[in-house]
């Protein structure tokens, strides 16, 4: 995996970034650091992409365990260190998933397993975070 990061000095403390499957992600910094808030700041790209990490292990998971699953929404809170370098202390993440007739233990199932073997990005942050877990179900019914 790679990434290329140029810095958009035009822009102020603006950043673009070119992943390695080609796709480009802009971030900036906030107004009080230089910023002009063109775009989200780094941290908050970490933080979005640990809930899309683990959203993807869920879906991934009900879907090859045959649920009905049909949507997936992750709310994700944290709090960072007072201090310098300011890492993630606490992470929140609340699942909204829906499908047709879901149990509750095939989602806390497929959280727990994502948490605890295939998200990356929980598994790595967990190290200096305590990354904590809830969820709801919105049940949808099954097409006629």
């Amino acid at each position: 995996m790679e990434c290329t990061i140029d810095w958009m000095p035009a822009n102020g403390m603006a950043f673009l970034a070119e992943t390695g499957s080609g796709h480009l992600l802009t971030m900036d910094g906030a107004p009080d650091g230089g910023g002009r808030n063109l775009a989200p700041r780094p941290m908050e790209t970490v933080l979005a992409g640990t809930g899309a990490c683990s959203a993807y292990d869920v879906v991934l998971i009900l879907r090859r365990g045959r649920h009905d699953v049909r949507g997936c929404r992750v709310r994700v809170t944290a709090e960072r260190a007072p201090q310098d370098p300011k890492v993630f202390t606490r992470i929140e993440l609340h699942f909204i998933v829906s499908g047709v007739e879901l149990s509750s233990s095939a989602v806390e199932r497929a959280i727990a397993l994502s948490h605890e073997k295939y998200c990356s990005a929980t598994i790595m942050l967990g190290k200096t975070a305590e990354i904590v877990t809830s969820f709801e179900i919105v049940p949808v019914a099954a097409a006629a």
